[in-house]
């Protein structure tokens, strides 16, 4: 029997996911978390196979933010990101947070099964389409982006000083500088504002 926690905010799709998971034989939903730091309590707690993960929860703190936790725990239960985000930021962070899967919500229910059951098994479970994401960026290494520098660019994007960047990332001012100077490099532009631009129209950003 493969144990699985569901991690999303959403009440009605929790209950769906539970609905659909609990239907199959071998499978069974042992516990729903609604915040990242439910989700890493509960799957130090409860031991499950699988997190099923989604990745915005309204704060702070992200699925990618909870998945490292989990993934750092003794006898760390796999991880399937499920989600309705689908920028280069949000699969390369999750990937290197140790995600074993990333799945869009609009997967077919027998795709979202099969996927939790390869996930469970340590299999790599990527949708098509979030594959090839990740093999572009393999292909086109000059304009990748560390998932640190996608999330300092984030918060950039939505207005925050570097200042509040590092607050937030509990990181220096002078971390926070650094990045920056990688992402400009990187993108081959001078300022925030061109930075954050650039940033999306590659897709890295949403």
């Amino acid at each position: 029997m493969i144990r699985v926690l569901i991690a999303d905010d959403h009440p009605v799709v929790r209950a769906g996911l539970r609905a659909l998971l609990d239907a199959e034989d071998d499978l069974e939903v042992v516990g729903e978390a609604s915040t990242p730091s439910v989700a890493v309590a509960l799957a130090e707690s409860l031991t499950p196979e699988l997190v099923l993960m989604d990745l915005q929860f309204g704060q702070d703190a992200t699925g990618a933010d909870a998945t490292r936790r989990i993934r750092a725990l003794d006898a760390a239960p796999y991880v399937l990101v499920l989600t309705n985000y689908d920028s280069d930021g949000d699969i390369l962070g999750a990937v290197e947070a140790g995600a074993s899967g990333y799945l869009l919500k609009d997967a077919p229910p027998h795709e979202l099964v099969a996927a939790v059951r390869a996930a469970a098994s340590g299999q790599s479970a990527l949708a098509p389409a979030i594959a090839g994401r990740l093999m572009a960026r393999m292909r086109s290494p000059q304009v990748a982006l560390s998932a640190r520098e996608i999330e300092v660019l984030r918060l950039v994007a939505e207005g925050a000083s570097n200042g509040d960047v590092a607050a937030r990332l509990h990181i220096s001012d002078a971390t926070v500088k650094s990045h920056l100077v990688h992402v400009f490099s990187k993108l081959g532009v001078s300022s925030r504002t061109a930075a954050v631009s650039e940033a999306r129209s590659l897709g890295m950003l949403r």
